[in-house]
């Protein structure tokens, strides 16, 4: 899931591309490179100040103390099998509609313009993936992605909190990099929260079969 290149200049603040790749790290699967990555994670927000740096040190204390086995169960029922708290941002936007794949086109494109491909291993609109774009490779666009979709994260985090989530305090982290929403942004993730992403029948697989399948005990 890693997109290897430098970063380009921007104005986007090494403050909060660090809070982005902290982000990416913690809201990735808890596989047997977590204690790693935790670690990471600590030498990383160790410059950070603010609110964000104190977000993302309650996440990672929450996965330190929960049982590797017990960290992996929550992750896929949280994540997987829930469609209130996916993180596919094109889910939210399009649902189970044509535009769906459009809208997955736009976050490919904005890789391939930057110089890198998508990765081979997951959907270029996984939020762990767009967060890492975003701190690694290009800023400016990176957060463009996120900014566009801000409503859909910010749904997200409310799911999370409502589920009493530890994730829930790393997209609370990740929102604090963006502009707050208008009026018109507040009535989208009302909408959402209430009725869903769009929905449409005719010739389309149901969203079931797109999310990934359940992975194995202990697996990647």
């Amino acid at each position: 899931m890693r997109l290897l290149n430098r970063a380009r200049g921007t104005t986007v603040s090494l403050q909060d591309r660090l809070v982005w790749q902290c982000a990416s790290l913690l809201l990735a699967y808890p596989d047997e490179h977590l204690t790693e990555r935790l670690r990471t994670v600590d030498e990383l927000r160790a410059p950070a100040v603010g609110p964000a740096a104190g977000l993302l040190a309650r996440t990672v204390t929450a996965l330190t103390s929960t049982p590797p086995l017990q960290a992996a169960t929550a992750y896929v029922e949280t994540f997987d099998l829930r469609r209130r708290s996916t993180m596919y941002l094109t889910y939210w936007t399009a649902g189970d509609t044509r535009n769906r794949g459009r809208e997955m086109h736009a976050f490919t494109q904005a890789y391939l313009d930057a110089g890198v491909r998508p990765p081979a291993d997951e959907a270029p609109d996984h939020l762990p993936v767009v967060l890492e774009f975003a701190a690694t490779v290009d800023p400016a666009a990176g957060r463009r992605l996120l900014i566009e979709h801000r409503v859909p994260i910010g749904v997200l985090h409310d799911s999370l909190t409502e589920r009493g989530s530890p994730y829930a305090d790393t997209i609370a982290a990740v929102c604090a990099t963006l502009p707050t929403g208008g009026e018109q942004d507040a009535r989208r993730a009302q909408h959402l929260a209430q009725v869903g992403p769009p929905t449409e029948s005719v010739g389309l697989q149901p969203f079931t079969l797109t999310v990934p399948p359940r992975r194995a005990e202990g697996g990647g």
